[in-house]
């Protein structure tokens, strides 16, 4: 992968966010709202804060973990009994292969033209993290997108509430550094909440089928060439709502909103549905 270490803009922007989002719903609407020091703020300030600290955990390990690397060993078995199906290539029909990288392609890698190397369930390369969005930081990516969501709303419901409330005497006198306060943190958490809901149905969505951004692309042509040939085209990798949940986010509901990928193995082989119908097909062999 290349070199992420030097600055970026676009983490830098979102940093900042995070900071001001959180300095101003803590210290302006729940101060204004409940009081730091009533039992209600106190709770709301610790409830936001533990928040604010999972965005930041989960987005720094979104943006410096690895999404996934090929081996540079790595050749397709087509042997392999445990392994009958093997992708590829629309033209031609032969096995996937990165001329760029001069290796075969895994299962659903991709080749990034930003990180200039293939990438491991490769779903989008986000500017937002500096990094590819793949097999190894999905999940905490998500995650991270579940929780950014929550504090925007958390925020401005504090913000709308605060609103509410009749200033004090002392701050009349500095109405107009609270008044830019609150148009710059409405004009900043609408728009979010309206963009990272999108964003979050979107995975939603696409966990529910198992897929990733690129899959789906492709799936909506692969949809039409089947329909344009009289046949049905089906997503290989789709094993059921439940199955395609706990592939991605793990086999236990509570560890579908931690930070946590153990679950995962090396991203060069998935299971598919294919495997299923054989399972099925072995069981009423025998």
């Amino acid at each position: 992968m290349r070199d992420r270490s030097g600055f970026s803009l676009p983490v830098t922007v979102v940093v900042l966010a995070i900071l001001y989002v959180y300095l101003s719903t803590v210290f302006i609407f729940i101060e204004r709202w409940f009081g730091l020091m009533s039992s209600p703020g106190v709770f709301n300030a610790i409830v936001f804060t533990f928040i604010a600290l999972m965005c930041v955990f989960t987005y720094s390990v979104s943006v410096f973990t690895d999404p996934g690397r090929v081996p540079a060993t790595y050749s397709p078995d087509i042997e392999d009994p445990d392994n009958p199906i093997h992708e590829i290539k629309r033209k031609g029909g032969d096995l996937r292969y990165c001329q760029k990288c001069s290796q075969y392609k895994p299962p659903r890698a991709h080749h990034c033209r930003v990180c200039k190397r293939c990438v491991l369930r490769m779903d989008h390369h986000c500017i937002w993290i500096n990094n590819c969005v793949g097999h190894a930081n999905y999940k905490v990516f998500f995650i991270f997108v579940v929780y950014a969501v929550i504090a925007c709303i958390y925020s401005l419901v504090l913000l709308v509430g605060s609103l509410t409330i009749d200033p004090p005497k002392d701050e009349l006198q500095s109405g107009d550094s609270f008044r830019t306060a609150y148009i710059i943190s409405g004009l900043l958490l609408i728009p979010l909440c309206v963009a990272l809901g999108v964003l979050l149905g979107w995975h939603i969505y696409l966990i529910l089928h198992n897929k990733t951004t690129i899959e789906y692309h492709e799936g909506v042509r692969a949809m039409w060439l089947a329909e344009k040939g009289g046949n049905v085209y089906t997503h290989p990798y789709d094993l059921g709502a439940y199955e395609n949940l706990t592939t991605v986010l793990g086999p236990h509901i509570l560890s579908w909103v931690c930070p946590t990928s153990k679950h995962i193995d090396s991203g060069l082989r998935f299971r598919t549905a294919y495997d299923n119908l054989i399972g099925a097909s072995t069981s009423k062999g025998s």
